[in-house]
């Protein structure tokens, strides 16, 4: 009976073996770069859209849609797509944990702007704005650094193999030239 061999490469070619010198193993990219173009300028308008949908409905009230709350509507959509289009230009440029705490800050003052329009005290609207401007700067910090540190540790293993074989490469050279 025939058994197959495990093979250590996937479909797409890449290998999967925990060999230091082997290509890193990548999901496959499913989408064209069109597509990652499109979505990259389509999910934060269509978030602002809801975003703004979301501050007129709570700044109604229950009430009749006015003029007043269509125009705070299509003011919110502007500055929050504006505010995340300059939030993800700076936040690229910095490093790890000023990255997570500029993306906690957008969030928490997206919320507080959202929960202040309902009426309830100015404390609990600050307070429900800092936790969770917290609980996303901890989850990033936490995602950046465990992603980020894997890769390194990678790089660093195979520059240090890369290094070790140059150096057993060059004393193997010595001998040969001391032998002949």
């Amino acid at each position: 009976m025939a058994h197959a061999i495990p093979a250590h490469t996937t479909a797409t070619g890449t290998r999967t073996g925990t060999d230091p010198g082997a290509p890193r193993r990548t999901t496959p990219d499913v989408f064209g770069r069109k597509t990652h173009l499109l979505m990259k300028w389509a999910m934060p308008v269509v978030t602002a859209l809801v975003y703004g949908y979301w501050v007129a409905s709570v700044r109604r009230h229950g009430g009749p849609i006015t003029g007043w709350n269509l125009l705070i509507g299509f003011l919110s959509v502007l500055a929050f797509a504006l505010l995340y289009f300059a939030v993800r230009a700076v936040s690229r440029r910095l490093p790890r944990e000023a990255h997570a705490a500029l993306w906690g800050a957008f969030a928490g003052s997206a919320l507080g702007f959202l929960y202040s329009g309902s009426g309830v005290a100015m404390f609990t609207c600050i307070l429900a704005s800092l936790l969770l401007a917290a609980a996303v700067t901890a989850t990033l910090i936490y995602h950046y650094y465990t992603r980020r540190d894997a890769t390194e540790a990678d790089t660093r293993a195979a520059w240090e193999a890369r290094e070790a074989d140059k150096a057993h490469d060059a004393r193997t050279a010595v001998r040969e030239a001391r032998t002949t």
